[in-house]
C-alpha cells in the first residue's frame, strides 16, 4: 500500500475553489485556504528548559525502534512542569509509537509540536492484552494543543483486512481510535495530516471546548468504519477548514453532544455528515444546537443526513444544515429514523428518538440518485418543524428526481427542487416535478 507523504508546503483547498467558478450564494463562504506550515518551523529556536526533544529522552526517531517510553517520560516532565511546556518532534524523523495513554491533570499548560511523523505499530498483535479502542489517547487534559504540520499514521491496512466489514466471514470486534480526546478542556489541534486509522481518526469524548481546524484527514474509500472527525457527549466543539476523505462518515456527531459548530469542511468520498447514529439497542440520546455551515461534499454515500435506530428515545434539535455544494452525492438529504446497521434486519418498534426543528438552507448540487430528499421519520413520532430554503438538487443524467416523505411535518421558503413533500396531514407524498432547465441554471 502506497504510504502518504506529509504536507510539506502550503496547499490550498482544491475543491473550496471550484466554488468560484458557480454562481451559488454560499460560495462567499469557501474563501478559506486550508495550509499546513512547512514541517521546520520554529524547529531553529534554541532549546529551554520549558521545550523538551524526544531525543533527549532516548527516542531514536528511526521509525524502527520503539519511542514509546521516550514519550511517557517527556509527558511526565512536562506535564508536571509549573509554566507552558513543548515536547517536539522534529522533522524528517519518523517516531513508532504504541499504544499509550498521556492523562492530566497538568500543572503546565502542554504543546505537542509535531514537525515529523508518528506511526502506530503495523501489526495488530501489539494491542494483544490492551484495549482494542486506543492508540494515542489522551485524558483529562486541560489546555492541551497538538500543531505542526507533522504526520500521524494509524497503519491501518492489516486492522481493516481483519474487518468483518471486509470479509464477513471474520469475526465483528472493535480496531483503535488514531486520536482520542476524553474528559478534555480547552483543546486545540490544528495544522496536522492524520492517515489511515485502523478505524475512526480523530475522536472527543466528554470534551468542552474544543477547536480543531486545518486539518486533513485520510483514508481509503474502502476502509471500513474509519470516521474522520467523530464527536460525542462534547460541548462547545468548532471544527473547520479541513479536508476529510475517509470510507466512513466525514464528521459525526452523536449522543449528548450540543454547541457543535462545522465550518468550511471538504468531505469526501466517505459517508457524508452525519448526526448519529443514535438510540442503538434502546437507549437515551439528545442532540441539540448544531451547526454545519459551509460544506463541499463530493462522491459521498449521503450529504447531510441524521440517522437513527428504532427503538431509542430522547431528541435531535435545533440543527442546521447551511451552505453545502453537493456533487454527485447519494443522498443529498436524508433523515432516516428506521436505520439498521446489521446483518440481520431490524424489528419495528414503537419508541424512537424525537427529530425536530431541522433546517436545511441554500444547499445545491448534483445527486448520484433520483430520491434527492429523503424523510423516513417515525410512525409514533414524526418529525416536525422541517424547514427548507433555496435547495436546488439536479440529477446528473437529466432524469426527474423525487422527494420522499413518510410522516414528515415542515415548511419552506424560496425555490425548493425537488419540490418539499411535506403538504397538509397527509404522512406519505412523493412528487416527480421536472424543473424547467433556463429556471435553475448555474
Amino acid at each position: 500500500m502506497k504510504a502518504h507523504r506529509p504536507w510539506r508546503s502550503p496547499i490550498p483547498i482544491f475543491v473550496f475553489t471550484v466554488l468560484a467558478s458557480l454562481s451559488f450564494e454560499c460560495s462567499a463562504e469557501f474563501d478559506s485556504l486550508l495550509q499546513l506550515p512547512l514541517s521546520g518551523a520554529n524547529r531553529s529556536r534554541p532549546r529551554s528548559k520549558r521545550v523538551f526533544y524526544l531525543a533527549d529522552f532516548g527516542a531514536k526517531g528511526d521509525g524502527i525502534s520503539n519511542d514509546t517510553q521516550p514519550l511517557i517520560e517527556a509527558w511526565k516532565i512536562a506535564c508536571s512542569f509549573p509554566t507552558r511546556t513543548r515536547i517536539v518532534f522534529p522533522a524528517s524523523n519518523t517516531f513508532l509509537v504504541h499504544p499509550i495513554e498521556l492523562h492530566g491533570p497538568c500543572r503546565s499548560r502542554v504543546t505537542l509540536r509535531i514537525h515529523g511523523t508518528i506511526n502506530a505499530p503495523k501489526d495488530p498483535n501489539v494491542w494483544e492484552g490492551r484495549n482494542p479502542r486506543k492508540w494515542l489517547y489522551f485524558r483529562a487534559v486541560n489546555h492541551l494543543t497538538l500543531e505542526g504540520g507533522g504526520e500521524i499514521n494509524g497503519m491501518g491496512y492489516k486492522w481493516w483486512m481483519r474487518s468483518c466489514k471486509i470479509n464477513s466471514t471474520n469475526p465483528c470486534r472493535h480496531a483503535p481510535t488514531a486520536l482520542t480526546f476524553h474528559k478534555c478542556k480547552n483543546l486545540k489541534i490544528h495544522h496536522l495530516l492524520v492517515i489511515d486509522s485502523q478505524q475512526m481518526h480523530v475522536s472527543f469524548t466528554n470534551c468542552l471546548r474544543v477547536v480543531a481546524s486545518n486539518l486533513k484527514v485520510i483514508a481509503p474509500a474502502f476502509s471500513p468504519n474509519t470516521d474522520g472527525i467523530h464527536i460525542s457527549a462534547s460541548k462547545g466543539v468548532t471544527v473547520k477548514n479541513s479536508v476529510v476523505s475517509t470510507g466512513d462518515d466525514c464528521i459525526s456527531i452523536v449522543n449528548n453532544s450540543s454547541r457543535i459548530l462545522i465550518k468550511d469542511i471538504a468531505c469526501g468520498p466517505g459517508h457524508g455528515i452525519s448526526i448519529g447514529s443514535l438510540g442503538k439497542q434502546n437507549t437515551w440520546a439528545q442532540v441539540h444546537n448544531i451547526r454545519v455551515d459551509g460544506a463541499v461534499l463530493s462522491n459521498t454515500e449521503n450529504g447531510a443526513r441524521i440517522k437513527t435506530w428504532q427503538g431509542g428515545s430522547g431528541f435531535a434539535t435545533d440543527i442546521t444544515f447551511k451552505n453545502m455544494l453537493m456533487k454527485n452525492v447519494s443522498n443529498p438529504i436524508i433523515i432516516d429514523q428506521y436505520y439498521c446497521d446489521s446483518n440481520h434486519p431490524c424489528a419495528n418498534q414503537t419508541s424512537a428518538v424525537k427529530v425536530g426543528d431541522i433546517s436545511f438552507i441554500h444547499i445545491k448540487g448534483t445527486t448520484a440518485t433520483n430520491e434527492a430528499i429523503k424523510f423516513a421519520c417515525s410512525d409514533t413520532l414524526p418529525c416536525v418543524d422541517l424547514y427548507m430554503e433555496d435547495v436546488l438538487l439536479l440529477s446528473n443524467d437529466g432524469e426527474m428526481l423525487t422527494s420522499f416523505c413518510w410522516q414528515a411535518h415542515g415548511s419552506s421558503s424560496g425555490p425548493v427542487y425537488p419540490p418539499p413533500c411535506f403538504l397538509g396531514n397527509e404522512s406519505f407524498i412523493e412528487q416527480k416535478v421536472q424543473p424547467r432547465p433556463a429556471s435553475h441554471s448555474f
